[in-house]
Formats: C-alpha cells, sequence, structure tokens
C-alpha cells in the first residue's frame, strides 16, 4: 500500500471478528516495530504478545478498553536501557516505546489487521497480571484483530484542527 493511502486510511478500530492472529501476522507486525528508530538505537522496548484466550481474558482485568479484541500487544520500556538527555535527564524511552508502537500500527493496517492505540489501562494490574518486571514500564497496548464486518472509524477520526493552529515557525 502506499504511504499516503496507508496513512489516511488507518484509523482506531473497536470492533474485531473472535479470531486470534497467525503467528507470522504477529512476526510481520512484531519486525515493523523492531525496524522503529530509538534513543542512540539502545532499542529499549519490550513487547508482550497477548494472542490466547486465557491472556486477553487477563488482560480485561486491566482495562475496559479491550473493545473484545482478539489479541494485543503491550508495549512497554525499560528505563535502565534508555537514552537520557543530558540537559535534563529526560528518558527517550517512553517516546521509543510509542514509535515503536506506530509502526506496528501502521503495518498492522498495511496487512489487514486493525488495531487500536489504548492508554486507558492501570499500570499497576498490568505488572502484576503480567510480571512485568521492575524498571519495564508499560507504555502503550495494542488491541488488534481482523475488523469485523460493521468497524468504522469514529467521527472524530476525520476531523482534523486547521494546520496554522498546530505548527508554528520560528515562534510559538
Amino acid at each position: 500500500m502506499e504511504f499516503e493511502q496507508l496513512i489516511s486510511e488507518r484509523y482506531s478500530v473497536r470492533s474485531f471478528t473472535k479470531q486470534h492472529l497467525p503467528q507470522e501476522v504477529i512476526t510481520k507486525i512484531l519486525q515493523a516495530g523492531h525496524k522503529a528508530p530509538t534513543g542512540c538505537n539502545y532499542q529499549p522496548q519490550r513487547i508482550l504478545v497477548l494472542n490466547t484466550d486465557e491472556s486477553i481474558e487477563r488482560l480485561r482485568g486491566c482495562t475496559r478498553c479491550h473493545f473484545d479484541a482478539p489479541s494485543a500487544m503491550l508495549i512497554c520500556h525499560d528505563t535502565r536501557e534508555s537514552w537520557k538527555r543530558p540537559y535534563d535527564g529526560a528518558l527517550s524511552s517512553p517516546v521509543d516505546a510509542v514509535i515503536v508502537a506506530t509502526h506496528m500500527m501502521l503495518e498492522a493496517h498495511n496487512i489487514g489487521v486493525g488495531t487500536c492505540f489504548v492508554m486507558h489501562f492501570n499500570p499497576f494490574q498490568m505488572r502484576e497480571t503480567f510480571g512485568i518486571p521492575e524498571g519495564v514500564e508499560p507504555a502503550a497496548l495494542l488491541v488488534m484483530g481482523y475488523p469485523s464486518e460493521d468497524a468504522k472509524p469514529l467521527d472524530l477520526h476525520f476531523k482534523n484542527r486547521p494546520m496554522d493552529e498546530v505548527v508554528f515557525y520560528d515562534r510559538f
């Protein structure tokens, strides 16, 4: 798919078929995330794949925004393996994790898999439920699967603020 078409057509899917994703599809999505740029190429992302009925049921205890998706990936970042900005100590790993998630969302759409980027989850419950080690922080949840026949973007998907409200040249 051409890039312009891909970024224009992709939307947050909230209605899925019940079919789990085949391993080859999961691998293709993970490979796209693996190619994402990270601060100094430290690659602090840690991705938890949830693709069984049991793991998805456990996920439901951590978020109400699971949209009954049959599969999900929790994108985390290891703060101990993050590039740190020397001026203020800001870590690149939270941003790195979101860049990885974006690459994965775009590849998923490219191969016919719908995703929804979710931040509305309980990170403490995620940590406990899935045994996430200290220093590894959940950043984003991608619920995913094949879109149902009635899947469609929310009305707000097509509404963008004017460019002159969000882009500035030389000064704010």
